[in-house]
Parts: structure tokens; sequence; C-alpha cells
């Protein structure tokens, strides 16, 4: 009867430990999943973001900004035909 209540207790120590094991484990997997959610987050805002600065790039790169800009900060001004030499190889 003595082995028998050894088994029994060694049992249910193995039951309790794999037990704790696994809620441990699915503790482990909810706080991997938070911290996924947090980082796919961050990602689609960094996302908008690029986007929102593709359209800022777009539009302070357009020609007829830069030519404004020449024209007003650096004086610069498009030549007249006449004075247009085209260089020939």
């Amino acid at each position: 009867m003595n082995k028998q209540w050894l088994l029994v207790m060694v049992l249910a120590l193995a039951v309790l430990i794999s037990a704790v094991a696994v809620i441990e484990a699915k503790h482990e997997s909810r706080k991997q999943f938070v911290a996924l959610q947090a980082l796919e987050s961050e990602r689609d805002r960094m996302n908008v973001e690029w986007g929102q600065l593709q359209l800022e790039q777009g539009t302070w790169a357009t020609h007829s900004r830069i030519e404004r800009i020449a024209y007003k900060q650096l004086n610069m001004v498009i030549p007249e035909m006449g004075s247009i030499v085209i260089v020939k190889k």
C-alpha cells in the first residue's frame, strides 16, 4: 500500500508541475501576442507617416515650386531663344 501511495503522490506532483508549466506557457504566449500587436500598430503608424512624407516630398519637389524659388530667391530667369546655343557633338 505504501508503494501505491508514493506512486500516486509522484503522479500528482507531476500533474501539478505540468499544470504550472502550461499556465506559464500560456501567460508567456499572451505577453508575446500583446507585444506583437503593439509592434504591428507601430508598423501601421509608421506606414501612414511614410505615405504622408512621400506626399510631402512630391509637393516640395514639383516643377512649378522649384521654378518659383529659382526665380524669387536666386534671381534666375528663362533665357531668351536668341541666347540659347545648342552644342552638337
